[in-house]
């Protein structure tokens, strides 16, 4: 427990160093800060940056106490302590030449503090442009995977369909989705449906190819067996097939995860009404970084977010592999 506490200690120690920084390292560079009232308090983007600190710390405090006396979490904890270091490290360095000295070339790396007005100016814009990116995401990820599984189990199970559609998949695997974008503005009726039907696209080759994976590595005993008991291929494909390739598949969707984040982005820059890369588009063509950066950070808030939510789903799903797989 002492080596517990000393891992909480040295975590905080960083951000603790970036909270002083800013605090108390002298403003040599000229900097016009932003500033907003929010309930009834005036705070600029220096406030903001610091509150997120403190609440970064009471995140790691948060963590700290929920591992609790659980052996397994408090190695989990431990052995993030120097990254969290190097982090607040990082984050001190980061706002002390950016900001504080502006020695990093202005305006394409703003500090911190800098980005964070950002927040202050555009909040209900950035929050618009977010709701977007994930509405357009969930459509798309959502869709393809569920069309991923189906197009997978049906060519794991029958050769015929096999015949016939792994040529579409090798054809789909080597080419970019957002190549398919002209043709998919000319297909469909609006803007956001091409880009729905991008990310199908790119979600649909990973998702298909390891679920044919998993259902056509089944092994033929489980099969048999469920046959000699009078199962039908309807009961065996719900209740052998898809359970037995669900590691597959869940690492055709985490792969799928990525490859659909950055497909969106990349499709909002390309012609759409709205969304974090629509934001990072207009921001760049009036020399904005700092909104750039802000948004590359809500980007990154939002797929860990979604990361967290599908790898619990995976935990839950796949919960008799524990103390099996490494």
């Amino acid at each position: 427990m002492k080596n517990y506490s000393k891992s909480l200690i040295v975590s905080s120690l960083g951000v603790v160093l970036a909270i002083v920084t800013n605090l108390f390292f002298p403003q040599f560079a000229a900097v016009a800060g932003s500033q907003a009232v929010i309930s009834g308090y005036a705070v600029n983007n220096n406030d903001l940056y610091r509150f997120v600190l403190v609440v970064w710390l009471l995140w790691i405090a948060g963590t700290w106490l929920r591992a609790g006396s659980e052996k397994e979490r408090q190695r989990a904890f431990a052995e993030k302590t120097r990254l969290r270091l190097a982090l607040g490290i990082a984050v001190s360095l980061w706002d002390v030449l950016g900001t504080k000295l502006q020695v990093l070339p202005q305006p394409f790396f703003p500090g911190p503090a800098g980005i964070a007005s950002a927040f202050l100016e555009d909040p209900d814009y950035i929050l618009q442009n977010t709701m977007y990116s994930l509405r357009l995401f969930t459509a798309g990820f959502l869709s393809g995977v569920i069309l991923g599984i189906i197009t997978g189990v049906l060519v794991g199970w029958f050769p015929k369909v096999a015949y016939w559609v792994e040529p579409v998949l090798n054809v789909c695997g080597v080419i970019p989705p957002v190549a398919w974008m002209p043709f998919a503005l000319i297909l469909f009726p609006t803007s956001f449906t091409a880009a729905v039907f991008l990310l199908i696209i790119c979600v649909w080759f990973p998702v298909t190819s390891m679920t044919a994976l998993g259902v056509s590595g089944t092994p033929k005993a489980l099969y048999e067996a469920a046959s000699t008991l009078g199962a039908g291929t309807v009961y065996q494909i719900f209740t052998i097939a898809i359970p037995h390739a669900m590691p597959q598949i869940f690492v055709g969707v985490t792969t799928a995860e990525a490859f659909a984040f950055t497909n969106l982005v990349m499709a909002e820059m390309m012609g759409q009404p709205g969304g974090l890369g629509y934001y990072i588009n207009a921001s760049k063509v009036w020399s904005a970084y700092y909104k750039v950066f802000a948004a590359i950070i809500v980007m990154t808030v939002l797929f860990g977010l979604i990361k967290l939510l599908v790898d619990r789903l995976q935990r839950h799903v796949l919960r008799w592999q524990k103390g099996i797989v490494k």
